[in-house]
C-alpha cells in the first residue's frame, strides 16, 4: 500500500515537470507499462493472502485510473499550449494593411456565391420574406418522409445520399428540409427563403458537384396561385441579372409539389447556342418549383383544406455561373484564391 502511494506521488511530481507530449508518454510507459513500477508491484501479489490481494488490487486500480486521467489531462494541456504558441507566432492583424502586405498577402474578397446569396436575400427581404437556416445533418423524416418521399418512393433513387453509419442520419440532399422546419414553427400566412449547402454522391462535371448550394423558398396562405409563383421568380431573376431574361416553364415531377414545374433560363454563357454548361441544349435547368403538395402541408401541421402555397428550390451555384459567365462549377468549389480575387473586395 505504501509502495503504491509512493509511486503515485512520484508520478505526479514527474508529470508536472514534463514539458513535451513525448516525455509524458515515456513516463506513462515507465510506470504503467508491462515492465513499469506499478506492474512490478502487481506481479508480487501472488505471494500475498487473498485478503491482501483484494485490498492491493483495488488500491492499484484506483491509482492506475488516476494516473491515466492525469496523463490525458496533461497531454490536452500541452497540445493546447503548442497550438496557441503556433497561432501567436503566425498571427496577422488583417485590419492593418501594412501587416497584410508584409506577409505578401493581397486584399481579401467575397466568394461569388456569397455575393449572389446576399443579393438574393436582400431581394426577398424587400418582398416580405424571412431568411431561415437549417442543419446540414438531417434525419430521414425531415429529408424525405415529411416531403412526401416515403421509403419505397422511386424519387429516392434520384438523390444519391450520403448516409451515416446508423442509417438514420444523412447529409441533407436539398434545402427543402428548411421548409419542414419553417412550417413547424409558423402559422399561415408566411413566406421565407432558406439558403445553404447540400450534398449528393454525384459524378462531378462542368455543371455538377457533390457539394453545392441551393436556396429554398416557400409561401403559404389562402388562395396562393401559380401566378404568384411566376411573379416572384421573374422578379428575382430580373433583379439578379439587371435585365429581363428569357425563361420557360415546363412540367416536372417532384413529390413535394403538385403540380410541379421546371423553370429553365436561356443559357447566358452561350446565348442559347449550346455549350458544356447547358449540355448543348441552350437552356439551363435552374429552378424546380410548384404548388406545395397537401401531404407536405399536413406534415408541417398546416390544414391543406384551408391553406395552399408554392415552393421552389433554386440552384444557387448555377445562378452564379450565369451571372458571372463561369463555365465550370468546379471553379466555384476550388481553392484557387486567384479565382476569388476577380470578384468583390472588402
Amino acid at each position: 500500500m505504501n509502495s503504491i502511494s509512493a509511486i503515485l506521488q512520484k508520478f505526479e511530481t514527474d508529470l508536472a515537470a514534463c514539458s513535451k507530449v513525448a516525455d509524458v508518454l515515456n513516463l506513462k510507459a515507465q510506470v504503467l507499462g508491462k515492465q513499469g513500477a506499478l506492474s512490478e508491484i502487481l506481479k508480487g501479489m501472488k505471494d500475498a493472502t487473498p485478503e491482501e490481494r483484494k485490498t492491493l488490487g483495488a488500491e492499484a486500480n484506483t491509482a492506475k485510473g488516476k494516473m491515466e486521467a492525469l496523463v490525458s489531462e496533461k497531454i490536452n494541456t500541452l497540445e493546447a499550449q503548442e497550438i496557441n504558441a503556433t497561432l501567436l507566432k503566425s498571427k496577422i492583424d488583417f485590419s492593418l494593411r501594412e501587416s497584410v502586405m508584409e506577409k505578401g498577402l493581397t486584399a481579401a474578397g467575397l466568394h461569388p456565391v456569397t455575393i449572389v446569396q446576399r443579393e438574393i436575400e436582400d431581394i426577398f427581404l424587400s418582398m416580405g420574406f424571412e431568411v431561415l437556416d437549417g442543419p446540414h445533418i438531417e434525419d430521414d423524416w425531415h429529408n424525405f418522409e415529411a416531403l412526401n418521399i416515403p421509403a419505397t418512393h422511386p424519387a429516392r433513387d434520384m438523390q444519391d445520399t450520403f448516409w451515416f453509419q446508423d442509417k438514420k442520419h444523412l447529409l441533407r440532399t436539398h434545402t427543402s428540409t428548411i421548409q419542414v422546419r419553417g412550417m413547424k414553427t409558423r402559422k399561415p400566412p408566411f413566406r421565407f427563403v432558406g439558403p445553404g449547402k447540400v450534398f449528393r454522391c454525384e459524378r462531378t462535371d462542368a455543371s455538377h458537384e457533390m457539394c453545392f448550394h441551393q436556396l429554398e423558398g416557400m409561401m403559404v396562405g389562402e388562395d396562393v396561385s401559380v401566378g404568384n409563383l411566376i411573379y416572384f421568380m421573374k422578379t428575382l431573376l430580373s433583379e439578379i441579372f439587371k435585365k429581363d431574361v428569357e425563361v420557360r416553364l415546363r412540367p416536372g415531377f417532384f413529390p413535394f409539389v403538385e403540380p410541379g414545374f421546371e423553370l429553365d433560363i436561356k443559357c447566358l454563357i452561350c446565348g442559347g447556342k449550346g455549350c458544356s454548361v447547358c449540355k448543348h441544349v441552350g437552356w439551363v435547368e435552374l429552378l424546380p418549383c410548384g404548388m406545395v403538395h397537401p401531404n407536405v402541408l399536413k406534415a408541417g401541421g398546416i390544414d391543406p383544406d384551408k391553406y395552399n402555397g408554392f415552393a421552389f428550390g433554386l440552384g444557387l451555384d448555377r445562378l452564379v455561373m450565369m451571372r458571372y459567365g463561369i463555365d465550370d462549377i468546379r471553379l466555384i468549389h476550388g481553392a484557387d484564391l486567384r479565382f476569388n480575387s476577380q470578384f468583390k473586395t472588402f
